[in-house]
């Protein structure tokens, strides 16, 4: 009888800095079919469990301003500051129409255009 084989594909190790921003998922809710399980916040502190040696993350829920202690980074994922200004840096500067440009890129220059016109690329 042919026995049937379990795959498992285990993530890659990762560390996190103070400050990195990240996607966490409270796994119990997850798996209990629970709404509000998956979260964004910022990394405050890592230290290692004195039974496990594990290292986890303590981290602050950003839409709550809430702290939660003891995120195993199993559950974490790092949100690239590149994700996160990608359209703002394809916003295209050369289209006479706004319309064209999300909101954030619209919102970035006019801010830097308040601020100083002779910073912003030549709009060739």
């Amino acid at each position: 009888m042919a026995q049937q084989q379990r795959t498992q594909i285990t993530p890659t190790q990762t560390s996190y800095a103070k400050g990195d921003l990240v996607v966490f998922r409270d796994v119990e809710r997850f798996w209990l079919g629970k709404a509000g399980h998956t979260f964004v916040g910022r990394v405050e502190r890592s230290w290692r469990h004195a039974d496990t040696g594990k290292v986890l993350y303590d981290l602050t829920e950003l839409s709550g301003n809430r702290a939660r202690a003891g995120i195993d980074p199993d559950y974490m994922r790092l949100l690239p500051p590149a994700d996160a200004m990608h359209d703002i840096d394809t916003a295209p500067l050369s289209e006479p129409d706004t319309g064209a440009m999300t909101p954030a890129a619209v919102a970035w220059l006019r801010q830097h255009l308040a601020q100083d016109s002779s910073k912003l690329p030549d709009p060739r």
